[in-house]
């Protein structure tokens, strides 16, 4: 059972699909349920996470610098496979350890966005673990937290929403000559999932109202053209973000136009299509 803190953390996440107010408002937090390395007993705990491309996050096992590993850790060690909830999907992951220079360049990554964590490190003796946390739901990214298609719609657009705004801050905040690199990452798995999600919309979620609802042909055919265009700005922002020297004006500009575009493309997607998804 989580502590009294916890899971009020618990509760509110899964209550605003991952939206967190005081202290962790803005926070890129998951929940995470291991397997109780002794009892069996599933344990749910919120950990922050980082973005790290397209098939996994990262989790630090830092438990605020304490000397022991978290219980969550130890659990996972003995049963790797867990389940994460992102907030919009769940899903079902098996973990895995980094070691040697993977985990420092992971850890690095994780200092250069918030240098809390090597305050963590400075205080123990033991290395903190980074632990890679690998998506293995079969057919998709997991089972989605709606109670309706239009609801689906607007949750997985938000995900995007904020993410976008959690870049645009780190960017702000940043305000140095050279771009981090986790928050190169971070843009990398949000042009990631972009692509992911307008895949799908063009290959199963049109044709499916095309075949249903043919009136609605002249709004996919605008759809289609905008996934067109964020494609596009997609590809300049992975342009700007990479390379050996990147400059954080160019990704700036990008991460500008991306977002005014997508906000105008999920508003106008969610107006023409929420009505005929959630129609009874």
């Amino acid at each position: 059972m989580p502590n009294a803190f916890n899971q009020k953390i618990i509760d509110e996440f899964r209550a605003h699909h991952g939206r967190l107010s005081g202290p962790f408002e803005g926070a890129r937090l998951l929940l995470l349920t291991t397997t109780g390395a002794r009892t069996g007993a599933p344990h749910t705990t919120p950990v922050g996470h980082l973005p790290d491309g397209g098939e996994r996050v990262l989790v630090i096992a830092s438990a605020g610098g304490s000397p022991r590993h978290p219980d969550w850790y130890r659990n996972l060690l003995v049963h790797p496979e867990v389940t994460v909830e992102s907030g919009v999907f769940t899903y079902r992951a098996r973990a895995g350890v980094l070691t040697g220079e993977e985990r420092d360049l992971a850890f690095a990554r994780a200092v250069e966005a918030d240098p809390g964590w090597q305050a963590y490190q400075d205080k123990t003796d033991r290395v903190i673990p980074v632990v890679a946390l690998y998506n293995i739901t079969q057919g998709g990214p997991g089972d989605i937290a709606a109670d309706s298609p239009g609801e689906a719609i607007r949750l997985v657009h938000d995900v995007f929403r904020r993410e976008l705004a959690l870049i645009r801050e780190e960017m702000a905040a940043g305000g140095g000559s050279t771009l981090g690199a986790q928050l190169r990452v971070n843009c990398l798995t949000l042009c990631q999932g972009l692509h992911n999600h307008h895949a799908g919309e063009d290959t199963m979620l049109f044709p499916f109202l095309a075949d249903r609802h043919p009136q609605l042909a002249p709004v996919l055919e605008r759809l289609r053209a905008e996934h067109d265009r964020v494609a596009v700005l997609v590809a300049d922002l992975r342009r700007a973000v990479s390379g050996e020297h990147p400059d954080p004006a160019a990704a700036r500009a990008e991460v500008d136009r991306l977002t005014a575009a997508l906000e105008a493309h999920l508003a106008y997607e969610e107006e023409q299509l929420v009505p005929t998804l959630d129609a009874r």
